[in-house]
């Protein structure tokens, strides 16, 4: 069948779907401590809605697959919804992109769900700064779900850094330091100035330039490692087992030219770039009988949608952002 390819010529390979907007944290830069207004639960996409979806976009040469929230581990019957998808002919790879929390009671049902891979947010070595940042007392479960995302033979267990100046500068080399006698890929996010993140100045960024600095004075020169088709650029340090992950968002003008990805947020919308909050609507027209040769059509009308760049990239005079109000936690990363 024909692939899904946006007005720019790229290819749309890779979905993510965030199956609730509920989170049992409450990061600082992804959501308020209090007063958030959950979708309601009538207006969430049913775990049959999301395998339609899927079913469609796969055959079009969608390959990857991931699902977030919110945390997807507090919704019930992940677990089944994980092993249907894995069912679906085509698709090449299904992850999960959690808190860790939750993992070590349930990674052996995971992986036997057929789950591939994990990402695990963690912002901090320090349980301290983990309390401050995430607003709850979870530092040990959180390592402990690590610790059993590597024993269930999950790979690569990815963990996910966002590179905040004045909180966790300090523990760059720490995190990277971690992937040297471990399969670890630490991923160092810049951040991204949405949704309660925007409160963020620029100069509270760490460029992945500075990071990649910062680790080679204490390691050495970083040896590049190919990585195809992904928003990372990775290295390794030389002769350690896991990898360096670095996401560019904010300084690397060329970073929107590879994104392969649209996103479906937990109330049915087909949302084509994360800094926008343009998106498109597919939960009503399912629920009101729409047949799937007319809802892959509305599915590749959203991915026409899919702008050529953010335009949020720091120190760029032509940026003109596309503006994101939206909480992280209803799109799904």
């Amino acid at each position: 069948m024909k692939p899904l390819i946006d007005t720019h010529e790229r290819q749309i390979k890779y979905v993510r779907i965030s199956v609730t907007d509920r989170c049992n944290f409450r990061c600082r830069y992804c959501m308020p401590e209090g007063g958030v207004e959950w979708i309601p639960h009538e207006k969430i996409m049913r775990y049959e809605e999301f395998l339609r979806l899927l079913k469609v976009c796969i055959p079009r040469g969608v390959g990857k697959v991931r699902i977030t929230g919110g945390e997807p581990l507090v919704r019930k019957g992940l677990t089944a919804f994980i092993e249907s998808a894995k069912r679906i002919e085509g698709l090449k790879e299904l992850s999960l992109t959690i808190n860790g929390v939750m993992l070590s009671s349930m990674a052996s049902g995971l992986k036997r769900a057929g789950l591939d891979r994990v990402n695990i947010s963690l912002d901090t070595l320090d349980k301290e700064k983990f309390s401050f940042i995430t607003r709850v007392n979870a530092y040990d479960k959180t390592m402990a779900g690590i610790k059993a995302a590597l024993e269930y033979g999950f790979s690569p267990v990815k963990i996910n850094v966002v590179a905040i100046r004045g909180f966790n500068d300090d523990e760059i080399s720490a995190f990277a330091d971690l992937t040297r006698n471990k399969p670890i890929e630490v991923r160092f996010i810049e951040l991204m100035p949405m949704g309660c993140a925007a409160k963020y100045g620029d100069h509270e960024v760490i460029s992945s330039p500075e990071i990649i600095r910062i680790i080679e004075d204490n390691y050495g020169e970083l040896e590049p490692v190919e990585y195809l088709h992904g928003p990372a650029d990775v290295f390794r340090i030389k002769g350690a087992q896991g990898k360096i992950g670095l996401i560019s968002a904010m300084s690397e003008t060329s970073f929107c030219s590879r994104c392969n990805r649209i996103r479906i947020t937990a109330d049915g919308h087909l949302r084509p770039c994360l800094f926008s909050d343009d998106q498109l609507d597919l939960l009503t027209p399912m629920r009101k009988g729409i047949n799937d040769k007319d809802l892959e059509a509305l599915i590749e009308e959203g991915v026409r949608m899919k702008p050529q760049s953010h335009g949020m990239c720091i120190g760029n005079p032509a940026s003109q952002p596309q503006g994101c109000e939206t909480l992280m936690s209803s799109i799904g990363g």
